[in-house]
């Protein structure tokens, strides 16, 4: 009896071994899929973050057209995505029904993303070009363990973007590992709905990724992928995943919907949608002529029915005049139009305390964007500025379409009558010239003055220099047409909060079509930045540019100003100054003695920039060398990598004439001025920049014949 009770049963060992299947299979395997994300069935609710939203037939939107948003939506629980025994990545397939609608068709507006990551929150991430993915503090970072497959319609430099239309696998950062153009396929990501299949075979590490308009439905998968890539994704993955979706806009906007989704995990292809049962997008809105028909008709039905009226309809017609008007050239540079209201409410209506510094074009104010909370720089032109309509523009068509880490990035513009008004990223440590010149005391001892800040180190000068120098080589080369900036000086140098250099304040660029002749008819800059050349011929070339770019060099070096009305005869003209030292043997004399104090310097990389600053300010344009050539010589560091500056020309005859050198040395900022600009705060607008409209006489730049 005994024996016989000791036996295994033979239906509870089945119902064990059957258990023990059930749960490997489904730790193996897991699926789901959305027809729509109304939270029905046996569907659960996504994790939403951000600008995303469940519309009540089903749809996700992650963003609207709000410029500078992102969205995130993620499956609410985490996936199990390696083998805990073999540190193996699991197989997965994935289909996506998408649709991305932008603000401007033919524009796009940044894109959108599947995405496999450890926390569905993404935090820090970034909206624009970095797609809510990642910021520009950690972008390639190996410990981000992110996995996506972006559908980009916009072209980043910064990221080497293939075009305007693509779809790329990223790891761990946006520049993507492979990339392959949608038009390859006919698939216009912004224009439609399209689906998506991404599947990963971990057997043999291969990622594939096939797309294809949802015209029809039933929706064809290619027979072959778009994407084919070798990739071992164990080396990116955590044990437990979450996955969804993220997109962003930038100064352009996008809508993107997803309509349903299905995935696999652990083998096998996951399910596939019927494009026809999904949610179907809402109608375009209506045209606005109907619209604007349908107001006068009222309006003047109301008129003519009755005077009491009459007041209703002279305020509609105060706010009608008043309306922000958009000429039709404003609708071909793209970058976001913000409403004027939406700009005052942000400066708390230009108030003084908000200002950041004043300039030769107007003010610049810190504020404060309602819609997302960030912090902008507006730089107001005044209504006394000789800039007008055709500088505005300028700097529109120029810096909003640039995109370079070394350039301040223009996030939108707004017109109001006379108002100009231009919306750049904030910098928070604001210009360069700042740091040069009121480091150890408020901004020339004045009374009242911003707070002192720390001496910059060689290191981080030499940076800016490089910083500086990179962007100036993407406006003269780097793009499809060459960009003049053509008034570089110190105070148009900002800082932001890395310490990191950008140019700014392309309020003079001017665009010109590569082999074109460049000319103007004024002579535009600041002194002490301004080529000799410019005088005489009054044409803008990027030699001028490097002219002023060598004597930001030299300012950097010595701490002093290209020019210093001030300083003893011998010393008045920096460039003149720092050459005369160098000839001597004496290039220790022209370093800033605060460096010595703050730790010291490399000697070898300050002759290396010394020579570079000499050679950038010859007064001969084709002496000077190109900015690729100067790039590659401040990345040397050494003086013995830089070429001898070539020798100045011999000095001509005492000039004589209604206007010479003197009237520009008189011309330069009193002192009243610095000390209004500086006591605006981080952002600098620095010195007076002078537009000059008369006839010049040949002038020398040597100081010993300057009479003072």
């Amino acid at each position: 009896m005994s024996s016989s009770s000791n036996k295994p049963r033979p239906p509870l060992l089945f119902f064990l071994l059957l258990l023990i299947f059930l749960l490997a299979s489904l730790a193996a395997s897991q699926e789901f899929t959305y027809k729509g994300f109304s939270g029905g069935g046996n569907n659960p609710n996504l994790t939403l973050n951000g600008t995303a939203e469940i519309w009540p037939s089903g749809l996700l939107r992650l963003t609207n057209e709000t410029s500078r948003l992102l969205g995130h939506a993620f499956y609410p629980t985490p996936l199990r995505f390696l083998d805990a025994a073999t540190g193996a990545a699991a197989s997965f397939s994935t289909q996506l029904a998408f649709t991305v609608v932008p603000e401007f068709a033919q524009l796009g507006g940044h894109g959108y993303a599947f995405v496999v990551s450890p926390d569905p929150r993404l935090l820090g991430s970034l909206p624009s070009q970095y797609l809510g993915l990642f910021s520009a503090a950690d972008d390639g970072n190996a410990t981000n363990h992110v996995f996506a497959v972006e559908f980009d319609t916009v072209q980043d430099f910064e990221f080497n973007d293939i075009n305007g239309n693509h779809v790329g696998v990223d790891l761990n950062s946006l520049v993507s590992n492979m990339s392959a153009s949608a038009d390859h396929v006919g698939v216009n990501l912004k224009a439609g709905d399209v689906v998506a299949w991404i599947d990963y075979d971990g057997a043999a590490r291969v990622l594939n990724v096939s797309i294809a308009n949802a015209t029809v439905s039933p929706v064809a998968k290619p027979a072959r992928p778009l994407i084919s890539f070798r990739v071992d994704l164990s080396l990116v993955f955590r044990e437990e995943m979450y996955v969804g979706f993220s997109a962003s806009t930038g100064l352009l906007a996008s809508s993107h919907y997803v309509r349903g989704w299905s995935f696999r995990l652990g083998g096998g292809g996951a399910a596939n949608l019927d494009v026809s049962s999904l949610p179907a997008l809402p109608p375009p809105p209506k045209s606005g002529k109907n619209r604007t028909s349908v107001i006068l008709a009222a309006a003047f039905s109301a008129f003519v029915a009755a005077v009491v009226l009459a007041g209703a309809g002279a305020y509609g017609a105060y706010r009608y005049k008043n309306r922000d008007v958009i000429e039709a050239w404003e609708l071909d540079y793209g970058p976001h139009r913000f409403k004027y209201g939406e700009l005052r409410r942000a400066t708390r209506g230009f108030r003084d305390r908000e200002l950041l510094g004043s300039g030769g074009f107007g003010k610049v104010y810190r504020g404060v964007l309602p819609n997302s909370g960030e912090t902008v720089a507006v730089k107001r032109v005044s209504h006394e500025s000789r800039q007008g309509l055709r500088e505005f523009v300028a700097e529109i068509a120029s810096i909003g379409r640039l995109r370079h880490r070394n350039l301040v990035q223009l996030q939108g513009w707004c017109r109001r009558r006379a108002d100009l008004l231009l919306v750049y990223d904030f910098m928070p440590n604001g210009s360069l010239d700042r740091h040069l010149f009121h480091s150890s005391s408020g901004a020339d001892g004045a009374k009242g003055s911003s707070p002192p800040r720390p001496v910059l180190t060689w290191p981080l000068r030499r940076r800016i220099l490089r910083d500086v120098a990179a962007a100036l080589l993407y406006l003269h080369e780097g793009w499809e047409s060459v960009v003049l900036h053509r008034d570089v000086k110190a105070s148009n140098v900002l800082l932001d909060g890395d310490m990191s250099a950008r140019l700014g304040d392309f309020g003079l660029a001017k665009l010109h079509e590569r082999g074109a002749n460049p000319s103007t008819t004024r002579v535009v800059g600041t002194l002490g930045y301004l080529a000799p050349e410019l005088t005489r011929t009054g044409k803008a070339t990027a030699a001028a540019d490097v002219f002023a770019f060598g004597a930001v060099v030299l300012e950097v070096v010595s701490g002093r100003r290209p020019i210093e009305p001030r300083a003893a005869p011998e010393e008045l003209v920096l460039a003149e100054w720092a050459w005369e030292r160098y000839a001597a043997g004496e290039v220790e004399k022209v370093v800033d003695k605060r460096l010595a104090a703050g730790g010291g310097y490399d000697e070898a990389e300050v002759a290396a920039a010394v020579k570079v600053g000499l050679w950038c300010s010859h007064p001969s344009p084709a002496m000077r060398p190109t900015m690729r050539e100067v790039v590659r010589y401040l990345d040397g560091g050494e003086a013995g990598e830089v070429p001898e500056p070539p020798l100045p020309p011999p000095l001509p005859p005492a000039c004589s004439g209604d206007v010479g050198f003197d009237d520009f040395v008189h011309s330069y900022p009193s002192s009243s001025f610095e000390r209004a600009a500086a006591a605006g705060g981080g952002w600098d607008a620095g010195t007076q920049t002078s537009v000059a409209t008369f006839p010049f006489s040949p002038l020398s730049m040597r100081s010993t014949h300057v009479s003072m």
